[in-house]
């Protein structure tokens, strides 16, 4: 399921090969698995990333969702998330915790899409490393 498209997941979710939950676990393990030696997540946001799974098989099951219900992504550190430590990539913001969802981060909710991080980058999308 790693390497599948957006397409390729929404199919199997529609055709209940796998629910969003089973399809969260996956990438969550994937990315406690291999997060260490490739520092990619920032923040990894298991718990809530498994709750709105849950919510978004009970809507697949109502037939209240979109193609897009109940799919994990990851979602870059630059973009507000409420409730959600957002740093920018930047120890000056390590313990910022944003008050409001970003445009971007609500219309992704609204879709019904599942975040199951923050990924690391350059300190304000300004340099070349993500040390």
């Amino acid at each position: 399921m790693y390497k599948s498209t957006l397409a390729q997941l929404s199919i199997a979710l529609e055709s209940k090969k796998i629910s969003s939950e089973e399809l969260t676990r996956l990438y969550i393990e994937r990315c406690n698995k291999h997060n260490n030696s490739l520092n990619c997540f920032i923040t990894i946001t298991e718990e809530e990333a498994l709750k709105k799974a849950r919510q978004a098989d009970k809507k697949r099951a109502s037939g209240d969702y979109n193609l897009l219900t109940g799919i994990p992504i990851a979602q870059k550190d630059i973009f507000c998330t409420n409730g959600t430590r957002t740093t920018c990539g930047s120890k000056m913001l390590d313990n910022f915790v944003a008050p409001y969802d970003a445009t971007l981060i609500k219309k992704m909710n609204d879709a019904g899409l599942i975040m199951l991080g923050k990924t690391n980058m350059d300190e304000f999308a300004m340099g070349s490393s993500n040390e």
